[in-house]
């Protein structure tokens, strides 16, 4: 199940890193070559890069959550990148009058696809935990303990 978890989060990791970086450090091509978004002008660079920072800050959390797929990285780093896509996927449904029919399916089948990864990583996760057995703490010893 934790390499299930994985693949999800990587997906939705390499989205928001492609995503991110194009809109950080290239903003003006992205605007002018990612589909549909400049159907929603006018092109502003500031907001642009602060799209591509966030983004790339949820591309961080998800990378961590990647790496160590326990419950308290997994949960904030996919519930952080739902946050964002829900309304993201809501705002592309409600707006596709000029998206052709094409743009338009894609538009709303990989926004939504890269929603229920996250949900399902969080979903796998919890279900996964809640099936270990609980574990005794781990109780790190104090340098002060150990003299040479």
């Amino acid at each position: 199940m934790t390499t299930t978890i994985r693949l999800l989060l990587a997906f939705v990791l390499i989205d928001e890193l492609l995503i991110g970086a194009w809109n950080q450090f290239w903003p003006e091509s992205f605007y002018a070559n990612f589909p549909t978004v400049d159907q929603t002008p006018p092109f502003s660079e500031h907001f642009a890069r602060d799209f591509g920072g966030a983004t790339l800050g949820i591309a961080f959390v998800l990378l961590i959550a990647v790496v160590r797929t326990r419950a308290h990285f997994v949960v904030p780093a996919a519930g952080a990148f739902l946050v964002f896509a829900i309304p993201h996927f809501v705002f592309h449904a409600l707006h596709l009058e000029h998206a052709t029919g094409f743009e338009a399916a894609m538009l709303l089948f990989l926004n939504a696809l890269v929603a229920v990864c996250a949900a399902l990583a969080i979903l796998l996760t919890v279900v996964r935990d809640r099936r270990l057995p609980r574990a005794a703490p781990v109780v790190e010893e104090s340098v002060a303990h150990h003299r040479i």
